[in-house]
């Protein structure tokens, strides 16, 4: 190794202490107050929700902390490259307070945020500082050496710099030679110091094994409601087509060979017949074109997400408008499709029980997310539970990592909103 090696090597070193003494002393300046802050008005904010004024106040108060979570995301990235996944769930953003305040208490990323704020006060402040403080305090040894310890000479009691009396030159000289030791140590230790800080950070702020546990279990729930419905759906094909267009084939076929058997016999019976049979071609034509509609109507797979719920739209007996920004992308076909029947069921309970008489339909895609609204004026009262279409929505919905709020007060109006994860190709 060359000499101009070694000492790029030497300066890139004293870089990187004095970088990380730097940072690791405006973070602590500035995170300590912030953290108090943001601790300090969440608990106000949850303790007022009985009340209803924490209702309205939470979702504003948790959202800055997941601000102020995701910043120091961002720094442990750029300046150590420890990487802090971040995982909170989606909250739909038409929602009311009370799905949003409840919604975000409900995730366990936000009890995670909670629980690192008292940690990144006290543990965090401290492994922020250390990096500053030892290099500081070496510098004032060689200072005391310098001439400084004239100024502490006369106090009664001395001045201790760590555990060395100063009080005359020889001890000067002493506090120098461990600062000195404590500069070698920072020389080489102070950006791992700092990495240490934002490790602490990472094992508060990441999901431990029992929430990783309960991700797998609703994944697990959720494949198995998928297999459900897809199972049920299967039976409902082969039911239609049991009892439907296979059986009006059969009784063409029956038909076309009693014609055989009259053509020469009684022509016009034949004809009167062969009229019968052209009527259950159609309608038999017509069931199939309703059984493949159901199961994934042309219209979506040619024309896109957008144009099939404004085809939805027309065949309802309600005035309805649709919005559709998507950017001119598409959703990967089985997230269209899941989106197209959730808002198909909705538009249905929608028309046959809101008792309204114009429906609003909102498509667009934004922050990676697929968000689609369903709003009527009609009574209101529509809930989650189950037995209604609104549980069989969020199980289809659930497939897909999706969320889905209602907002219903009695009277109206209701406004169902939808979010499922996707990217637009």
């Amino acid at each position: 190794m060359t000499i101009e090696t070694k000492n790029g090597s030497s300066r890139a070193r004293v870089r990187a202490m004095v970088l990380a003494a730097a940072r690791g002393l405006g973070l602590a300046v500035v995170s300590l107050p912030l953290a108090v802050l943001c601790f300090t008005l969440t608990a106000v904010s949850i303790a007022l929700i009985p009340i209803g004024v924490g209702i309205v106040t939470t979702p504003y108060v948790l959202t800055g902390v997941r601000a102020f979570a995701d910043w120091r995301r961002s720094l442990a990235a750029r300046w150590c490259g420890v990487r802090i996944p971040s995982a909170y769930r989606p909250v739909p953003k038409g929602a009311n307070p009370w799905a949003r305040t409840f919604g975000m208490l409900r995730d366990p990323a936000t009890w995670r945020d909670l629980r690192w704020l008292p940690v990144d006060m006290t543990a965090g402040f401290l492994t922020a500082l250390v990096p500053a403080v030892l290099l500081v305090y070496a510098v004032e040894g060689f200072v005391l050496a310098a001439g400084l310890w004239r100024v502490y000479a006369d106090a009664d009691d001395g001045y201790w710099y760590a555990f060395v009396p100063v009080s005359d030159q020889a001890s000067a000289f002493g506090a120098a030679a461990l600062g000195a030791v404590f500069l070698v140590l920072g020389h080489f230790y102070t950006p791992s110091l700092l990495h240490a800080h934002f490790g602490l950070t990472r094992a508060v702020l990441t999901a431990g094994q029992d929430e990783l546990a309960e991700r797998v279990r609703v994944l697990t729930e959720t494949r198995r409601d998928a297999v459900d419905t897809s199972a049920a759906e299967l039976r409902r094909i082969e039911r239609d087509l049991h009892d439907g267009a296979q059986a009006r084939l059969v009784a063409m076929g029956m038909d076309l060979g009693t014609i055989e058997t009259l053509l020469e016999k009684d022509p016009q019976q034949a004809k009167q017949l062969l009229a019968h049979a052209r009527q259950s071609s159609a309608d038999a034509l017509a069931e199939l074109r309703d059984l493949v509609r159901g199961i994934h109507p042309p219209v979506l797979a040619e024309r896109g997400l957008g144009d099939a719920v404004r085809a939805l739209a027309l065949r309802l007996p309600v005035a309805t408008e649709v919005e559709v920004d998507l950017g001119g992308g598409r959703a990967d076909a089985p997230v269209e499709s899941a989106a197209y029947f959730a808002v198909s069921e909705v538009l249905t309970n929608a028309a046959k029980h809101s008792g309204g008489d114009r429906i609003w339909v909102d498509l667009h895609h934004d922050d990676g997310r697929l968000r689609l609204s369903v709003t009527d004026n009609g009574r209101g009262g529509a809930v989650i539970g189950a037995g209604s279409g609104l549980a069989g929505v969020e199980r289809r919905l659930g497939t897909f990592d999706g969320v889905l709020a209602v907002s219903s007060p009695a009277g109206g109006p209701t406004m169902v909103t939808m979010e499922i994860p996707c990217a637009l190709s």
